[in-house]
């Protein structure tokens, strides 16, 4: 029986969780066969009536897979014993350990054998941390230009990025949707700064006590494209901070 314990986060009790499961899995397997004894009343002894577990019984193995879908290199327990304070070493071969199978993208050094869209996953995960890297990944694997709806959405959804999907699309070029978006990310920059420049400029007439209509005329644009920004700009006297100015302004854009 295989059992996959889905981890965004770190999780510093992950051995002692997953071994819980592991655990529930063996006693629901005993418990049923017992349960399938006493129906058919087939033990032979009162060793085997009382255990509900006969010599010739056999448990399926249990294998608990944690896949840590973060972008920070793990750091958690990876035994039950890593969880431990000082315990005398001579303690130590009387104590059960329990070791988890962990799968972590950071970790990963060969994605060859992964056969599914799961590959593509892990790929940006590792290398999410370090966007000229992600940016090599995804111009060099060819895979990433066929990448199937789900996968990219987990990808936005585990390595933060925001790739745009098209909702008609199954199929995603991520090669090309990744460039679009720093083409996008570099015009919006632009704009930024030509909007928080024009607000600078406003402000320092505003402080000679110009008129919206003066600094219309000074700046060569409309007094309706002025005076919200005059108005904004106004209302945080004397600080006058353009990047708050811009925030306030957006924020009215908003609401109206």
């Amino acid at each position: 029986l295989i059992g996959v314990e889905n981890q965004s986060d770190i999780h510093y009790a992950i051995p002692v969780k997953n071994m819980f499961y592991d655990v529930m899995a063996y006693g629901n397997q005993v418990k049923e066969t017992a349960k399938k004894h006493r129906k058919e009343k087939d033990t032979a002894t009162s060793d085997e009536f009382l255990s509900g577990f006969t010599k010739e019984d056999k448990l399926i193995p249990v294998i608990t897979i944690t896949v840590y879908l973060g972008t920070k290199e793990w750091d958690g327990p990876r035994k039950l014993s890593d969880m431990f304070g000082d315990v005398d070493e001579e303690l130590l071969p009387f104590i059960p350990d329990y070791r988890i199978n962990l799968l972590a993208p950071r970790e990963i050094t060969d994605f060859t054998g992964f056969r599914t869209s799961i590959r593509q996953l892990f790929e940006v995960l590792q290398n999410a941390y370090d966007k000229e890297k992600m940016q090599e990944v995804l111009q060099n694997d060819e895979k990433f230009s066929n990448v199937d709806r789900e996968t990219v959405e987990a990808i936005n959804l585990f390595a933060g990025t925001d790739i745009d999907i098209d909702e008609k699309e199954e199929v995603i070029d991520m090669c090309k949707a990744w460039e679009d978006q720093k083409n996008e990310g570099r015009e919006e920059g632009r704009e930024l700064g030509e909007r928080q420049k024009i607000i600078s400029l406003i402000v320092k007439k505003l402080q000679k006590d110009k008129s919206v209509a003066e600094i219309a005329d000074d700046l060569e644009e409309k007094e309706e494209v002025i005076a919200p920004i005059y108005e904004a700009a106004l209302s945080m006297k004397p600080d006058y901070d353009v990047e708050k100015i811009y925030e306030l302004l957006e924020k009215n854009k908003k609401l109206a």
